[in-house]
């Protein structure tokens, strides 16, 4: 897996403060998107073990809420497997914390992958040009859901996240 940044004291990207993996990789090209750099799969740095040690210790501060995932597409189907170990480790490490993926696939399409069971919210969908608004939370267009993945998954509904 590569990233291109992580972003510390993020307001933004999830609730509380987070620390923000930006994940390198995406297809779904959406028009007007924040972040195309991210695109390119072989983009950025690879997320290596010096890069792990920054995230976590961003994670260890008490008032750190948890971690998001972006990109690009933390779910491309080259990701999956390096994001579900990191996913699976950030959880063992730091239970309290919460996680949040971004992914402009739906929540159909992905709420059966085992890294799901470690996921809190998930905000799914493309961002759509012609439905951008500005006065959401933590979405770009009125398409995207923020979604509670774990409730989700045992209630066997989606379940939205409160703005």
């Amino acid at each position: 897996m590569r990233y291109h940044n992580i972003t510390k004291d993020d307001m933004l990207n999830g609730d509380g403060l987070r620390v923000v993996l930006w994940v390198s990789g995406c297809t779904h090209a959406c028009p007007e998107c924040h972040n195309p750099v991210t695109w390119d799969i072989n983009g950025g740095l690879p997320f290596d073990e010096a890069a792990k040690k920054e995230l976590f210790a961003e994670l260890a501060k008490p008032y750190v809420s948890g971690v998001t995932l972006s990109g690009g597409d933390p779910l491309i189907p080259q990701n999956v497997d390096d994001v579900s170990a990191l996913i699976d480790e950030i959880k063992e490490k730091f239970p309290q914390k919460t996680i949040w993926v971004y992914t402009g696939y739906e929540w159909k399409d992905v709420k059966d992958l085992p890294l799901m069971k470690n996921v809190d919210v998930l905000v799914d969908g493309p961002f759509v040009k012609a439905l951008k608004d500005t006065k959401l939370y933590w979405r770009g267009s009125s398409n995207q859901r923020v979604i509670e993945a774990k409730r989700s998954i045992e209630e066997g509904g989606i379940v939205l996240h409160c703005d």
